[in-house]
């Protein structure tokens, strides 16, 4: 089978659906692969770089989806493009089938199979197929360099000979992917960097990558702000409202705002409204990465950019991925690519449509003459984040010092319960045991309990840095046996003699070791 990728036909669309690495791999699969003529060019990869892959190059739009099998593509289609399809024949690409019913009605009556790529599942396993995510994080990254473009002012604080720049503060509304990757980019470029999501289990990732999260005084609404697959649901109007207070309250101190709030299949919210635009600086930037879906600014204008009377930019592209057309244009083939894995489990050139696979399942929208969106439910849920666990409450300096005392009179209690123990033993063995036998037992024990009521004492602190002090302290049972040393018996004075050499070696070993750890942190 043949996998054919056309030329975008939509103006100002610079991706393409199939790279020559990616083409390498399909290959590997068992497919003929096969481009239009010029398809690359806008993103960086000539037709020699194909040919040089072992793709065919085909000269015009007809003969290549006459001639393919599967048609590969970014955009979804057009009408006449549907008219190219039959029974045959599998289209994948974007096709957004919430808001195309018609065109989705249209391509179940060809007969044609259509995978929508913006319908992978988001599950673990389909990750690597994920063109959602993967155009998410170009376009976050990218809405902070055309803010940055459009500010005219540095992001990072400066002190100079000519005076201080103060560093720019950035809001950023939705922490998905886009919004992840809009903060990462903030952030390095040392901007004060905001983030508001209605999921508070996200706020551990914005604060990992250094920057604050915004918190509302709304307990109910923010522990239940996620759908399944890690999308925000819509939110109870008690909870916009007090949403809209929050930013209401940010605006006059925000340089930038980026927002990113998007439901599936549904208009984007309202997040940004006139007047948070009015109370904003001269010089003011937002970018709205929700334009496609109706903006979460109001005043957005779709594709374009203006300046409003209060000299605020705001922005409202929707082709931030095709403007790093070679980075995405390698992601998104890969996702496909990734997505012919799946749909070819025998490596053998030829698609198995499995409808029970949950991916290949929830990403076909037409199969066999029949609309098949929605999907059903996929079998693996998504994990969503989990909530932060609630901090420990700090202990005050007095209920610290009551927890030390508890532990000490424990501590007194199981000592004086051993010595109970210990002075009974000694009593049994003296009434059995010869007086000289008694009189060296009493002196080891007496020895061992000395060097463990040095240790016991020695504070927690001073183990790490300490350790081979620690170590050589505890030798004091040395005492004990020069003690025996000069008794009469020849079996005393071995152990003693033995005992002296060995905690001779632990004194001056962790004596010698403590210096080479303290010569550590000395500087030269």
């Amino acid at each position: 089978m043949k996998i054919g990728t056309p030329k975008e036909i939509l103006p100002g669309e610079a991706r393409v659906a199939m790279t020559p690495d990616s083409a390498r791999q399909l290959q590997k699969l068992g497919y003929d692969c096969a481009i239009e003529t010029n398809a690359g060019k806008a993103a960086g990869f000539a037709d020699s770089a194909y040919e040089e892959a072992g793709v065919e190059i085909v000269e015009s739009a007809d003969a290549l989806w006459a001639g393919s099998d599967i048609i590969a593509k970014v955009r979804p289609p057009t009408e006449d493009e549907l008219g190219y399809l039959d029974e045959t024949k599998t289209l994948i690409s974007h096709f957004y089938p919430g808001s195309n019913e018609e065109l989705m009605k249209l391509a179940a009556s060809k007969g044609a199979s259509v995978i929508a790529m913006d319908m992978i599942p988001r599950i673990s396993r389909a990750q690597k197929m994920d063109a959602l995510s993967s155009m998410a994080n170009i376009a976050g990254y990218r809405a902070v360099i055309e803010a940055g473009n459009n500010f005219g002012r540095f992001f990072t604080g400066q002190v100079t000979a000519a005076g201080k720049v103060p560093p720019a503060k950035v809001l950023v509304v939705g922490a998905g992917v886009a919004g992840l990757a809009a903060i990462g980019t903030s952030t390095s470029l040392g901007a004060i960097t905001y983030a508001f999501d209605v999921r508070p289990e996200v706020a551990e990732q914005v604060e990992s990558m250094g920057a604050e999260f915004v918190y509302l005084d709304f307990e109910e609404e923010q522990t239940d702000g996620s759908e399944s697959g890690g999308y925000a649901k819509p939110s109870s109007p008690e909870f916009r409202e007090a949403q809209l207070a929050k930013f209401r309250e940010l605006a006059p101190e925000m340089d930038i705002v980026i927002t990113t709030a998007l439901i599936p299949n549904r208009e984007a919210p309202e997040l940004w409204t006139e007047d948070m635009v009015k109370a904003m600086k001269r010089g003011s930037v937002i970018v709205d990465l929700a334009a496609e879906r109706g903006g979460n600014c109001k005043m957005t204008v779709k594709d374009d950019k203006i300046v409003t009377d209060n000299g605020v930019t705001i922005i409202g592209y929707t082709d931030f991925p095709s403007r790093m057309a070679t980075q995405a244009s390698s992601l998104y083939a890969t996702n496909i690519r990734h997505l012919m894995t799946d749909l070819t489990p025998e490596k053998d050139g030829k698609v198995d449509h499995n409808m029970e696979d949950d991916v290949i399942r929830g990403a076909t929208i037409a199969h066999e003459k029949e609309v098949t969106f929605p999907p059903p439910p996929p079998k693996t849920k998504a994990i969503a984040a989990q909530k932060p666990k609630p901090k420990e409450k700090e202990l005050t300096p007095e209920e610290k010092r009551a927890q030390e005392v508890a532990a000490f009179k424990q501590q007194t209690k199981q000592q004086v319960t051993l010595l109970a123990v210990g002075a009974v033993l000694l009593l049994a063995v003296g009434l059995v045991a010869p007086a000289s036998f008694m009189q060296h037992f009493i002196v080891f024990v007496l020895s061992v309990f000395v060097g463990f009521q040095v240790i016991w004492n020695v504070s927690h602190s001073l183990h790490t840095p300490l350790m081979a002090v620690t170590n050589a302290i505890s030798s004091i049972i040395i005492l004990g046996a020069l003690m025996q040393i000069g008794s009469g018996s020849f079996l005393v004075v071995l152990l003693a003699a033995l005992s002296v050499f060995m905690t001779g070696i632990n004194i001056f070993g962790g004596f010698l070791v403590t210096r080479r750890m303290l010569a550590m942190f000395q500087k030269s």
